[in-house]
């Protein structure tokens, strides 16, 4: 696809992201989208641009009494068997790998970069490389760790894909991995053995039957759930299994600490456990409350009539709340189709949220001329 950058008109943006869906960036191969966007911001006098690794920051300094970060990462995932990479544009539907997740919110922000030279508050825009993978891997912790000043802002806005209204906070999630301890028999003479493999049965039972949550924070519904997402065990077709392996995520929500929702599994767990079985954490990272009260993100959606509901799943949203900065996400695209073989933005949605977020950096909190 030929280059056409855009570097004014709304109408423009579906050609923008377009243009960054047919730049591959799975998941640690970021660097060419990511010298692609830094030649694209190096010719605006307004911003400065800062690359630790493969990511970039590029922000204002202008003296405003509040700056806005705006982030998104620049990864996808693997493209599929029945090959989504490229982008393929019909009408105002852009379809291709990341063309939901986030390119079209990628575009947005770029062009917000760009075209305001003048905003009624300090910008931060961060580009950020490695968030579908490992917490480890994270560009964003690459960030917190050797630039946190970078990061700093009094509120934040995730282009994760939303459909264009707000998602608020976030859920955390629990990795747990447990295993059920038995005793090796021939099949002939299983009294002789304990078998792990029938002893999964009433810890699955248990896990299923758990009552979710269902809190409401700040007008925001969460919905926790635990599931049991992977079993191994078994030795060979006449061997008594000794030993079974589950693995169970846990979606808890913003109002319960980590601590909190590993001691619920274990209370859920506990009673079809014995001597010899061990129950390990293996991933987990907190949740965030809805910021919905900041003036900024107040604003945003006052201004907009946005629809505003809880964040089901985990964003960087919580990385943020970790380091006091208040955030949301908002971001053109239908979450459902993330990391889907059919995923597609449409330009009508990309236009609302550029509308959106021109209006609030252009405008500020009180209108035209205050901070």
């Amino acid at each position: 696809m030929a280059a056409r950058w855009a570097v004014t008109a709304a109408s423009d943006l579906l050609a923008v992201a377009a243009e960054l869906v047919d730049i591959p960036s799975e998941s640690g191969q970021e660097a060419d989208l990511v010298r692609h966007l830094e030649r694209r911001l190096v010719d605006a006098p307004w911003l400065e641009l800062t690359r630790v690794g493969d990511n970039l920051v590029a922000r204002t300094s202008l003296g405003r009494t509040r700056r806005l970060v705006l982030a998104g990462h620049t990864d996808t995932v693997p493209a599929h068997a029945d090959a989504n990479a490229g982008a393929r544009v019909d009408g105002d539907r852009l379809s291709g790998l990341g063309a939901t997740d986030m390119k079209g919110g990628l575009a947005v922000l770029v062009q917000l970069a760009r075209t305001v030279a003048e905003p009624a508050v300090d910008l931060t825009f961060v580009f950020y490389a490695r968030e579908e993978v490992a917490a480890a891997r994270s560009g964003l912790v690459e960030l917190i760790g050797a630039r946190p000043d970078l990061l700093a802002g009094d509120a934040a806005l995730l282009g994760e894909p939303t459909s264009a209204g707000l998602e608020a906070g976030c859920q955390g999630t629990l990795r747990m991995r447990i295993t059920l301890a038995g005793r090796r028999a021939h099949t002939a003479r299983p009294w002789m053995g304990h078998n792990a493999v029938h002893r999964a049965g009433p810890v699955i039972g248990a896990v299923a039957a758990d009552e979710a949550r269902r809190p409401v924070l700040d007008g925001c519904e969460f919905r926790e759930a635990m599931q049991v997402v992977a079993i191994e065990g078994g030795v060979a077709a006449n061997v008594v299994p000794d030993q079974v392996v589950l693995t169970v995520n846990h979606r808890f929500a913003p109002d319960r600490s980590a601590a909190q929702a590993e001691a619920h599994v274990r209370q859920v767990i506990d009673p079809w456990l014995e001597p010899g079985d061990l129950v390990e954490v293996v991933d987990v990272a907190a949740g965030a409350r809805p910021a919905t009260s900041h003036p900024l993100i107040r604003t945003l959606v006052e201004r907009n009539g946005l629809a505003v509901e809880a964040k089901l799943g985990w964003t960087d949203v919580a990385r943020f709340a970790e380091l006091g900065v208040p955030a949301a996400n908002f971001g053109p695209g239908d979450p459902t189709l993330a990391h889907t073989a059919g995923e597609f933005v449409t330009g009508a949605e990309l236009e609302r949220v550029f509308a959106a977020l021109d209006d609030l950096v252009r405008q500020g909190v009180d209108g035209p001329g205050a901070p």
